[in-house]
């Protein structure tokens, strides 16, 4: 596939490792194992991200969580169905690309708020 609007567009997506990891590879080059509980707690739902600004909530316990199947949703997005039964975020092709290229950033500020909430992974 081309890039969509200069944007990188996902070339392949596999699931691995019974369902603990999605490996994205983009048009570009760059391949993101984003792991299922990365996934799983920033997931673009509603459930997660609310419905306006300082609905945020933050998800805990999601360790174990594993990716039971990836969904395409038209050209532009996949649901992902995980083992707690939670499906309904659709995640776009430029979260993805945001979610793999700044992994690190976003992975502190959860372990960060984890930690302020006095929660945990498990």
């Amino acid at each position: 596939m081309v890039e969509n609007g200069g944007k990188p567009w996902p070339v392949e997506l596999r699931v691995h490792q019974k369902g603990a990891t999605l490996s994205v590879t983009f048009s570009n080059g760059a391949i993101f194992d984003l792991a299922a509980e990365y996934l799983r707690v920033e997931s673009p739902s509603a459930e997660v991200k609310g419905h306006g600004p300082g609905q945020v909530v933050t998800v805990e316990g999601k360790r174990d969580v594993k990716i039971f199947s990836v969904d395409p949703v038209g050209n532009y997005a996949v649901r992902i169905n995980f083992s707690d039964n939670h499906s309904s975020g659709l995640y776009s092709w430029d979260y993805l690309f945001k979610l793999g290229h700044e992994h690190d950033k976003i992975w502190q500020a959860y372990l960060d708020k984890l930690e302020a909430l006095g929660a945990d992974r498990d």
